[in-house]
């Protein structure tokens, strides 16, 4: 069993790294770059501002890395620590100096149109852009994570201690984040701030936000939680206090310097509604409830009673709500529901915060679902009921009932169980129309718009986090098996 279980990890992880790696190169060689400025408003607004325009496309790029891209001012820093003292004066020494130093290190340089400041930029090649992209994918923060040439005496540990904003946690000095393992209210409980993942930055939409806070922070309007900080005060704040930061003296701001004291007073704030992925799931898993609530039942009726009135009426049912196309079938049950039972016909109307804003999307989002799993297991019952243990049980002269209940469920429970994990991430990223029609701000509708928008680092953001949730939801569903049926052996030994 160990050794099943390392080696298809091992496997999956090989299986993410694959598929990522596809995506990021069929991006980064077949869409063309100039389509990431598309649907960027900025590019009109700084036509008339050449130097401006040229420095916020090359920045984005940068970001996104096709290029390393070094302004003026960086340029004249590098350049003067390798031991030659530049200026932005535009003298024969300072360009000859330049231009040495990129030639040297690889750099093509430029001159902007109007300023006729110098200025440099590198193509990178698609090995540079993977190897960046994997070497900054996983953060471990650690006391030694911060370098402050200001606070040279920055004491460096890690220690539990009762702190007095958060209750015991597991305080950091020396590394980025203060709480590095802390307890509250909030699922599951238990939070760390030690690892973190970087899938790059997103461009165009969410300029400038880090691809997981995109994805992973919570939307909507701040929310307001009291507190008592360290200086004593009491208050109400919309500070994420579990996410303090160290921040330089420069960077710090006056009121959050008081507030917290020394030097990690950097926060995130508190919004009241989900994430995209906290979205999209909690749809998702009240959807997969529905739909098996609905369909075992459903199949187990029709596949005892085959043939006659019920499974006819069902069949016919079935074929219908297969033959009507999803984009139809969800506008029809979005009117029904909204005029017929008052529910909102759209997410923000009412908002995450209210109950009846989930009903309609994940209710449609549970019956489209319903067809393909009702066919699926009517047939898998039906294939049971002609197995040797079913003709033994009824020679023994149990009734169809019993039979049913506690022998064809029982084995016909085992690929429920598998096919489970792998429902959720169908019914999580194959939510997109579901998502859009209802405008809720969830995965399935960021895909096809990050698409849309060329947001290059959100798609391969997405795909990864898709993969990663399909392998893993397989290798789980492997695993429930073998809890249900414990006769079931995910690895063989001797001559088997």
């Amino acid at each position: 069993m160990k050794k099943y279980l390392l080696f298809r990890i091992v496997r999956s992880i090989v299986s993410i790294f694959l598929v990522t790696t596809l995506t990021f190169i069929m991006i980064y060689s077949l869409v063309p770059r100039r389509d990431v400025f598309k649907s960027d408003s900025m590019i009109s607004k700084l036509n008339s501002q050449p130097d401006k325009l040229i420095d916020y496309k090359d920045n984005a790029y940068n970001k996104m890395n096709y290029i390393e891209y070094l302004d003026t001012k960086s340029l004249l820093k590098k350049v003067s620590n390798s031991g030659k003292e530049v200026t932005t004066a535009h003298t024969q020494s300072n360009a000859t100096a330049i231009k040495a130093w990129a030639k040297k290190n690889g750099f093509t340089v430029h001159r902007y149109p109007q300023n006729k400041n110098y200025y440099v930029t590198r193509e990178l090649s698609l090995v540079e852009r993977l190897g960046k992209f994997y070497g900054n994918l996983i953060h471990i923060d650690n006391p030694w994570a911060i370098h402050d040439a200001k606070n040279p005496n920055l004491p460096r540990y890690l220690k539990i201690t009762k702190d007095k904003v958060v209750g015991w946690a597991l305080v950091g000095s020396g590394t980025k984040y203060k709480y590095q393992i802390y307890f509250n209210k909030a699922f599951p409980y238990i939070h760390q701030n030690i690892f973190h993942i970087d899938l790059g930055t997103s461009y165009p939409g969410y300029s400038g936000v880090a691809v997981m806070d995109v994805i992973g922070n919570h939307q909507g309007e701040t929310k307001s939680s009291e507190y008592v900080f360290p200086n004593g005060n009491k208050m109400n704040s919309s500070d994420n206090v579990y996410t303090r930061q160290y921040q330089t003296s420069a960077k710090q701001d006056s009121m959050a310097k008081e507030r917290y004291g020394g030097h990690y007073t950097g926060t995130e704030q508190e919004y009241q509604d989900p994430s995209m992925i906290g979205t999209s799931f909690r749809a998702g898993f009240i959807a997969l409830i529905i739909s098996y609530v609905i369909s075992i039942p459903m199949a187990i009726l029709m596949a005892r009673f085959k043939g006659k009135w019920f499974d006819k009426v069902g069949t016919g049912i079935v074929t219908v709500l297969i033959a009507v196309p999803s984009l139809a079938f969800i506008y029809v049950f979005r009117y029904i529901g909204s005029a017929g039972f008052g529910f909102p016909d759209s997410f923000p109307t009412k908002g995450a915060e209210v109950f009846g804003s989930w009903v309609l999307p994940s209710v449609i989002l549970g019956l489209l679902s319903v067809s393909g799993l009702v066919i699926w297991f009517r047939r898998y019952m039906i294939d049971q009921q002609s197995s040797d243990y079913v003709k033994f049980a009824k020679a023994k002269g149990l009734d169809d009932g019993e039979i049913y209940r506690k022998h064809i469920f029982k084995n016909a429970s085992i690929p429920i169980v598998q096919g489970l994990p792998g429902s959720i991430i169908g019914l999580i990223s194959g939510a997109t129309m579901t998502e859009t029609i209802f405008a809720m701000p969830g995965m399935g509708k960021m895909l096809p718009d990050a698409i849309l928008t060329h947001n290059n680092p959100i798609v391969i953001a997405l795909v990864f986090i898709f993969t990663t949730i399909a392998v893993f939801s397989i290798l789980l569903g492997d695993i429930l098996m073998t809890i249900v049926d414990p006769r079931i052996k995910l690895s063989t030994s001797g001559d088997d």
